[in-house]
């Protein structure tokens, strides 16, 4: 049994006795703080990014896709003459969503096959509906920060949009991108059904053979169905942030990798 450390020149009381000891009392400081760091890490590396130069890539010619799978689906298109659903929808997260967001805009806007985007949450858990973005940032509802892309299956595959998403962010980092760390901030593609599914896990065998095999990294992309309806939007201030905001903050990965 530790000793109680009291001097041997003063008599051990009931009070001296039922004192923490210092050490213990270090120790539940030491832990408290932890706690208070791992909880605010999130926001406060997002607030003070807020404040250094901005990083946005220089958006070139967006080449064709390099995947066999891709490939097909942009040759299919430009051959069929089948009549497709005039929208559809396709979500991904690759970390701070305000550079997933601009970087598909810039992309597949101005009538190349993207309609609208918004940006929120999916993937939490079941417990936690409709969050807010201080609370996603704690790590603790499970969802990612994620982008939800409406587009025109006559121009753009949905094949083409997920290797897009692997080209423009570094999938081989766990649970996060650049500077922002945590789960949130995850590579993460959520198919809407069976089919959309299968074309990503074809197109990220692909990605990782042609692009990732040769570096020796591995892919750690997330794939997972989850219904449209379990993405929910953030606050408008989150919305098209970086065209209202150009010199905002936007993720050193968010840039063209091939």
């Amino acid at each position: 049994m530790r000793s109680c450390n009291v001097s041997s020149s003063q008599p051990a009381t009931i009070d001296t006795l039922a004192r923490p000891l210092p050490s213990v009392r270090r120790l539940l400081l030491s832990a408290v703080f932890c706690c208070i760091s791992v909880l605010a890490f999130p926001l406060m590396s997002r607030f003070f990014s807020l404040f250094t130069k901005s990083s946005q890539p220089l958006i070139q010619h967006l080449g064709p896709p390099t995947t066999p799978t891709a490939l097909a689906a942009q040759e299919a298109l430009k051959s069929s003459n089948a009549v497709m659903s005039a929208q559809e929808t396709a979500t991904v997260a690759s970390g701070c969503f305000w550079g997933t967001e601009d970087i598909y805009r810039k992309a597949y806007g101005n009538g190349k096959g993207l309609l609208d985007a918004k940006v929120g949450f999916i993937g939490g858990h079941e417990s936690s509906k409709n969050p807010s973005y201080e609370e996603v940032c704690t790590g603790r509802t499970g969802h990612a920060e994620a982008t939800q892309i409406q587009y025109d299956p006559s121009k753009v595959s949905y094949a083409e949009l997920i290797e897009f998403f692997y080209r423009t962010h570094d999938p081989t980092q766990l649970n996060q991108q650049g500077n922002d760390r945590g789960t949130q901030y995850r590579s993460a593609v959520f198919a809407h059904d069976q089919n959309q599914l299968d074309i990503a896990k074809k197109v990220t065998e692909e990605v990782q053979k042609k692009h990732f095999d040769p570096k020796g990294k591995k892919i750690v992309t997330q794939l997972e169905i989850r219904k449209k309806e379990d993405f929910f939007p953030a606050d408008d201030y989150h919305q098209q942030y970086l065209i209202n905001n150009p010199n905002g903050y936007h993720c050193s990965t968010h840039k063209y990798w091939w």
